[in-house]
């Protein structure tokens, strides 16, 4: 017992002993980086570019905008379009659209009230008498889309908000 009682005395004190502290080690110096060798992917700037990476996209081609269309569309809650389009060499000949949005008014568009503005990458058509007002063609695969920018004088009451772009079949010439 008495073998035990000196275990615990001597268990107690070592518990209760100061354990000397390493010397805090002085500061590094911190050694050039070295070269590091060329990553197999590079390093983007955005996400978009690093989901980007890897896949086989081509930049959409700029040529002149070519597209007829005579059309009119009805969506499932009610927009009427009409539209009349003839762009030839990004020379805009014919434009004609009326959109009629239930509820909220209509919006007409009349290419006699717009001078061409720009050709390429797109056609741009701007209002003569409302210059914040444009009109833009551009192509995207085998869809020619047609929107409209800052033109509320063109539409009656809150139809302008409610204004989406007009899509249309470059192929078949029907609007969606």
């Amino acid at each position: 017992m008495r073998r035990v009682l000196t275990l615990s005395v001597v268990a107690i004190l070592a518990g209760c002993a100061e354990v000397p502290q390493a010397p805090e080690p002085e500061p590094a110096v911190e050694a050039a980086p070295a070269a590091e060798p060329e990553a197999a992917s590079p390093k983007f700037k955005s996400d978009t570019l690093k989901y980007l990476a890897g896949r086989n996209l081509k930049p959409q081609p700029t040529r002149p905008l070519n597209v007829k269309s005579r059309c009119t569309h009805r969506d499932a809650i009610g927009t009427q379009t009409r539209l009349e389009l003839l762009v030839k060499d990004a020379l805009v000949k014919t434009f004609s659209a009326q959109v009629a949005i239930k509820g909220h008014g209509s919006c007409r568009f009349e290419l006699k009230d717009f001078e061409q503005a720009e050709w390429l990458p797109q056609a741009l058509l701007r209002h003569k008498s409302d210059k914040d007002c444009s009109v833009r063609m551009w192509e995207q695969g085998s869809q020619v889309t047609v929107a409209f920018n800052s033109c509320p004088k063109s539409c009656e009451g809150q139809a302008f908000d409610y204004l989406w772009p007009v899509v249309v079949d470059a192929r078949s010439g029907r609007c969606h």
